[in-house]
């Protein structure tokens, strides 16, 4: 059997976060991808200052919290696949 191409069994990993690009925000991961989103498919993050935009934090490599946010913002929300970390408990 042909091994399998792509990121197969790769867990991706948050590097850092970017707002480089007007009205988006850019992921880039561990594994070399970019991942880039439109703000307006997250509000919260959306209204928040670019002064506030930089006090992040990337948690378990996973996930980001904004110091003046109240939502936690998974990884797998960027990749559409919400419901595979949802009410996942460590």
């Amino acid at each position: 059997m042909k091994n399998p191409e792509g990121f197969v069994a790769i867990e991706p990993v948050i590097e850092r976060v970017s707002f480089a690009r007007k009205g988006f925000i850019t992921l880039y991961l561990h594994d070399g991808r970019v991942l880039m989103s439109p703000l307006s498919k997250f509000p919260t993050i959306e209204r928040l200052t670019p002064q506030q935009r930089r006090k992040l934090s990337i948690v378990d490599d996973q996930s980001m919290i904004f110091q003046d946010a109240d939502e936690i913002f998974h990884l797998e929300q960027f990749l559409g696949r919400e419901q595979q970390y949802k009410y996942k408990m460590a």
